[in-house]
């Protein structure tokens, strides 16, 4: 059953053109346990050097608050990240789970706000077409998602900063690029607006020696959709692949409001540079 031990090195460094003040930021970077995936250890260093507070979001996930009130001209923020998947194993039962099979109490309860508009992902018409249209003829919860992340792969071209973390579905659509985030949101509203829950994943994911993925050497963004019987299943529309044990999971919610690995404010001038280099690698366990 054990699938890859990986360790994820994360680090953004902020540089502003002059000094600014009153710099406060939540942070996404530290994954709880999910049922295929165990963290072994994970450690977040903030320069200049500050006091973090630890605690969970509406999400269950692991958050970082931290506070830099004096005057700097940088922040550095260092995650280093080591976890052990497991491999994706998913029940017969799961693969042939239809949208009957959503319909109890207690399915409902756990995935009703993953069905509802959130920030970045509302009803479109011509998205919601679209997926009527793939999944006509398609029974199962799995092959109806299948058929959704084949057609954004098939369709949308990957075109990092062509869509601003800001960009709308709407406006992916109209461009048909973008990056993870975009497709991500757009398969979100796909599923949703046919009544399948699904939830954005945020994280990172191992490129290995002979794999073209894309995505790799950055935060990574997925869906996840309900199955009966398991639980939450990732799909990339980006990669046209499951999120299996090469994908490290830090955070989930609605959307990249709910997740995005930094957000923080600050007093002073808006003109900065952002830095950013990760690195994922597979590692043997002791």
């Amino acid at each position: 059953m054990l699938g890859m031990r990986l360790q994820v090195y994360h680090r953004t460094i902020f540089e502003y053109a002059a000094p600014v003040i009153d710099s406060v930021n939540t942070l996404h970077l530290e994954a709880r346990k999910f049922p295929f995936q165990k963290t072994i250890s994970s450690l977040i260093r903030v320069l200049p050097a500050t006091r973090l507070r630890k605690f969970e979001d509406l999400f269950q996930n692991v958050c970082h608050h931290f506070e830099i009130p004096k005057e700097h001209t940088k922040l550095e923020i260092e995650s280093r990240l080591k976890v052990q998947n497991l491999r994706l194993t998913i029940p017969d039962e799961s693969f042939q789970a239809t949208p009957n099979d959503l319909q109890d109490a207690a399915t409902r309860e756990r995935t009703w706000q993953y069905l509802q508009d959130s920030q970045y992902v509302v009803h479109h018409s011509q998205l919601w077409k679209q997926a009527i249209d793939l999944t006509f003829d398609e029974v199962t919860i799995h092959g109806k998602s299948l058929a959704i992340m084949r057609w954004i792969h098939e369709t949308f071209r990957y075109q990092p900063g062509v869509t601003q973390v800001s960009t709308t579905i709407a406006q992916a659509y109209d461009l048909l690029a973008g990056v993870c985030q975009d497709f991500t949101h757009v398969m979100l509203a796909m599923c949703r607006s046919i009544g399948l829950p699904a939830r954005y994943a945020s994280g990172y994911l191992y490129n290995g020696p002979s794999d073209q993925l894309v995505g790799a050497q950055a935060s990574h963004a997925w869906c996840e959709v309900y199955l009966p019987h398991v639980g939450w299943i990732g799909y990339d529309p980006t990669n046209n692949t499951m999120a299996d044990d090469r994908y490290v999971k830090a955070a989930v919610g609605r959307d990249y409001e709910d997740v995005a690995p930094i957000k923080g404010l600050y007093r002073g001038t808006s003109q900065s540079r952002m830095i950013v280099d990760v690195l994922v690698e597979r590692v043997d366990a002791p």
